[in-house]
Formats: C-alpha cells, sequence, structure tokens
C-alpha cells in the first residue's frame, strides 16, 4: 500500500498496521472506505421484491397444473405391441404430450406397468431395476415400488403417477393419468 497518500492508504477494521496484519490481508486487500453496508430501505426493498417473485412463481406453477387439470381426458395413444417388450424390459414413451416422459415396464408374461418417469421429488428422471422391482432415482437415491408405484426408500413421499394402459389384442395404450396423493 501507498504510506503517502491518505487518500489510498486504509486501516483495516481490526486497527493494525500493514506489518502486523495477517498474510491473507496483504494478499486480498479489500478497500475499506469502498465497503459500503446496505441500508435498512434498500436491504426491506430487495427482501419485498424478492418475496414477490417467489410468490408470482408459486401462482404460476398453480395456474399451470390448474390449466393442465382441466384439459379435460387425455388422449388414448398407442404405446407399443406386447411383442416389443420382453419380460424385464422398459420402454419410454411420452405421455399425454411430448413433455411427459413415461416408463412402460413388463415385470412378468401378462404383467405391464406404465408409470411417469419424473421422480416426485425433485422430477430426477426414474431408471428400473428389474433384480430388485423396484425404480431408482438416482438424483438422491429415491427407491420406488416397480407394481404400485410406491416409495419405498429416499425423499421421495409421494408415489409416481399410473398411467392406465388398454390392451386391444396385443397392442399396449395408453388412457390416462392416476395422480394418487397417498
Amino acid at each position: 500500500m501507498n504510506d503517502g497518500d491518505p487518500e489510498l492508504h486504509t486501516v483495516p477494521p481490526n486497527r493494525r498496521f500493514d506489518e502486523r496484519q495477517p498474510q491473507w490481508r496483504t494478499d486480498f486487500p479489500i478497500d475499506w472506505p469502498q465497503d459500503h453496508y446496505v441500508a435498512r430501505r434498500d436491504f426491506t426493498k430487495f427482501l419485498c421484491l424478492t418475496s414477490f417473485a417467489f410468490a408470482v412463481g408459486q401462482f404460476t406453477i398453480a395456474y399451470q397444473n390448474w390449466r393442465r387439470r382441466r384439459r379435460g381426458e387425455p388422449p388414448i395413444v398407442k404405446i407399443a405391441d406386447k411383442g416389443q417388450l420382453s419380460i424385464g424390459a422398459a420402454l419410454v414413451f411420452h405421455y399425454p404430450d411430448e413433455a411427459e416422459p413415461c416408463l412402460l415396464l413388463r415385470t412378468g408374461e401378462d404383467s405391464f406397468h406404465a408409470y411417469s418417469q419424473k421422480c416426485t421429488h425433485l422430477a430426477c428422471a426414474v431408471t428400473p431395476q428389474f433384480d430388485d422391482d423396484r425404480l431408482l432415482c438416482p438424483c438422491h437415491k429415491g427407491y420406488f415400488d416397480m407394481s404400485t408405484g410406491r416409495p419405498l426408500a429416499g425423499p421421495p413421499r409421494r408415489p409416481l403417477p399410473r398411467i392406465t394402459l388398454k390392451f386391444r389384442g396385443d397392442q399396449i395404450f395408453a388412457a390416462g393419468i392416476e395422480r394418487s396423493t397417498a
């Protein structure tokens, strides 16, 4: 620091002069007169604006959910033929629109299950573990039962939304979504 110019020379908050300062303070100097505090009014304004932004975000999410539920009955969409999936296999499809990934699971000869692929905790993609008969959310190690979609372990508390399946001959169709709150 420059000892000659009082404008450039500042006293650190602990009031010790440069030769008695710890090494980190000389490596990372802060111009204390330029460091300003935040006034109460500015902090309150920031807090109000941030709270308002969060409230608007929550209302936007609620409105989108309300609008999604008002669409009416979801369409009936062909997913696959029974022969396309072997026992212990999964197929990713999108239902009721392209933004909603889902999993079709074949767990037995005539046993099919379909769920939303988004974890109910933070919407990470779940993957099947057929050896353990469960679905894994790799983000936070959440586990769901493969036959019911109910959470087994980890942070998820709500079951995965179940896709209603209909069969016509050897064809498998998605015909609705069951959103359980239990």
